[in-house]
């Protein structure tokens, strides 16, 4: 784990603990928001840990965060995450995960029955003694009981490619319901975050009891949580996928305000309202409104919100340029002189350099990739078939490899309206070689380099790994770069900062495999790579018609990185991309 992955769960820790120490709130959400920072962070922590005011210039990070990032850095643990670990016990923080548990009902659980872990919730469950907690009734426990199970069932958050067409289910179901004026799926999902908690769907509507009938009566419900008149909560079978799913019911004329607000983050809604209050203003799910004196919220006394329609209108009348939901997470969009970048869009790409057919363990011909290509306006399929080291993939050695340029060859003159490419995605071996020798790599148009084994290197041997890659002169993209599977395989860990420093000098691309199982490059990797200089590339590593599909996940994770499509080389027109491919081989 890199040095910000472990300063960034140790704070999170902190702050789990303090909150079932009833420590003070600011301390709990300093914590929180510390990790957030360092999780966030492009570079290595521990590189500028000796730079005070380069530690505290970080939004999120103050004197006293600094001083335990150096504690860490220098000793490699923090004195005051070992003190709270010595006074909570660590079962405690996977009883707090349980759906419905708060830090108040876990903490009373702790002092008033010994509750330590999953083991003793289950038994005070049993043995019913959780019936002498106050407020907890019989509802309550059976709650709790199907909480277990349900975390159970469903341990892992949800990718976002299973979460995303179950959402849009939902909605189109909505869509159809008599008096339903809009709907819009919000949430971690509509920013595009690579897994997903639950569903969050609004709704505004005539009728809303007719909506929240249809929403609680769809197919795949297997539990109704809550129905209330503004709130609906339902437990979702879909194939092997369980999720939670709630429904807010909004005035419409407040909708843009609510989707906002539901949409997160929560932290670039925080500093939403603090703007707004230093504009004299009051934010919140129902509008923007002038600040005005009550007890009462202002929605409640009456008052006209200065914009509440659209989020568009909000962000207007705060001042800002809109904000795409992806972008969304407090990493200084809300600050003055913020401009809305041109993000790329399923749209612009044109293009797709990694794809699979029978040769290796595609379903499709040659001839049959290139027709799903075009048929999606694409003007160039790179055919990448895997090379032999990917035996399990049935990957090619030398004389299929040489037979099948052949083929591709061949096909491009037959198959009109898109040019054909023949590549292959090369196996980049644990000391940083490739699996054809360069002889054999210069016969082809496109070379995606990617790991495939010995994915459990430590940091400085991956990242020296990749860098012999992306530095051969006859690799085009380096392919899915850490070989990580979401909730599966965690994948390398290397200096991203310094792998795409080194494509940026050798003109070499960095994939975001779009495949939902993947995104890799991770969406903080994005913002590295562009920072550094580099170009990516978006790439559905095909192996069926439907993988195509999954342009759309990987566009989601270029945009949270803040991908354009000046920098994605999949956007460019025929004449420059086929032009950057031909420059290495001396084209």
């Amino acid at each position: 784990m890199s040095t910000n992955a472990e300063l960034a769960t140790i704070f999170e820790r902190m702050a789990a603990m303090l909150e079932l120490l009833g420590e003070d709130r600011f301390r709990v959400n300093a914590h929180a928001r510390a990790a957030r920072a360092i999780e966030a962070l492009s570079g290595d922590v521990a590189e500028i840990a000796e730079d005070e005011k380069a530690l505290t210039s970080i939004d999120g990070i103050g004197a006293k965060t600094a001083k335990k990032i150096r504690e860490y850095v220098e000793t490699g643990r923090v004195h005051e995450h070992d003190e709270l670990l010595a006074k909570v016990p660590a079962g405690l923080l996977e009883v707090l995960d349980v759906p419905g548990l708060g830090p108040k009902t876990v903490r009373m659980m702790w002092q008033e029955k010994g509750v330590e872990s999953i083991a003793d919730l289950k038994r005070i469950l049993d043995d019913g003694s959780i019936l002498d907690l106050p407020r907890m009734g019989e509802k309550t426990v059976q709650n709790i009981r199907e909480s277990l199970a349900f975390a159970a069932k469903s341990s892992e958050r949800i990718r976002l490619g299973d979460a995303l067409p179950i959402a849009e289910r939902l909605v189109a179901r909505l869509e159809k319901v008599k008096g339903v004026q809009r709907v819009a799926y919000a949430g971690s999902l509509r920013r595009g975050r690579e897994t997903i908690g639950d569903l969050d769907i609004l709704v505004s509507a005539k009728d809303g009891a007719a909506a929240r009938e249809a929403f609680t009566g769809m197919e795949g419900v297997e539990k109704v949580l809550a129905s209330g008149e503004k709130k609906s909560s339902v437990r979702l079978q879909a194939g092997k996928i369980s999720v939670q799913a709630d429904l807010r019911v909004v005035d419409d004329a407040a909708f843009g305000a609510a989707l906002m607000y539901f949409t997160g983050s929560k932290e670039h809604n925080v500093r939403l309202r603090e703007r707004a209050i230093r504009m004299g203003m009051t934010l919140n799910e129902y509008g923007l409104f002038p600040e005005t004196e009550g007890e009462k919220p202002p929605q409640e006394r009456g008052v006209k919100p200065v914009a509440s329609r659209t989020e568009e209108e909000i962000y207007q009348a705060l001042g800002m340029a809109f904000v795409p939901a992806e972008l969304r997470e407090d990493q200084g969009e809300v600050s003055d002189g913020w401009e809305t970048p041109e993000l790329v869009e399923v749209s612009d790409v044109r293009a797709e350099l990694h794809a699979h057919t029978t040769a290796s363990d595609g379903v499709m011909s040659i001839v049959e990739l290139a027709q799903c290509a075009k048929a999606r306006g694409f003007h160039t399929i790179a055919v990448t078939d895997h090379s032999k080291s990917s035996v399990i993939a049935h990957g090619l050695d030398e004389a299929r490899l040489r037979k099948h340029i052949e083929q591709v060859r061949e096909a491009n003159g037959r198959v009109k309206g898109i040019t054909i490419l023949a590549g292959s995605e090369v196996d980049i071996h644990a000391d940083g070689s490739l699996d054809y020798d360069d002889e054999l790599l210069a016969e082809l148009d496109v070379v995606v380099a990617s790991p495939h084994a010995a994915l459990r290197q430590e940091t400085k041997e991956a990242t020296k790994r990749l860098l012999r890659a992306v530095a051969h002169p006859l690799v085009h993209v380096l392919g899915h770069p850490t070989g990580r599977i979401i909730n599966r395989r965690e994948g390398l860990q290397p200096d991203m900062a310094e792998v795409a420093a080194a494509a940026a000098e050798h003109g070499t691309a960095l994939e975001i495999n779009c495949n939902h199982l993947r995104l890799d490059l991770r969406d903080r990797d994005v913002r590295i790579a562009l920072e550094h200089g580099a170009l990516l590339a978006l790439n559905c590593d095909v192996h069926a018609e439907d993988d195509f599909d999954e342009l759309r996940y990987g566009v989601l994770t270029g945009r949270r990185g803040g991908l354009t499509p000046d920098r994605c080389i999949n956007t460019w027109g025929a004449k420059k991309l086929h032009g950057w491919l031909k420059k290495k081989r001396g084209g």
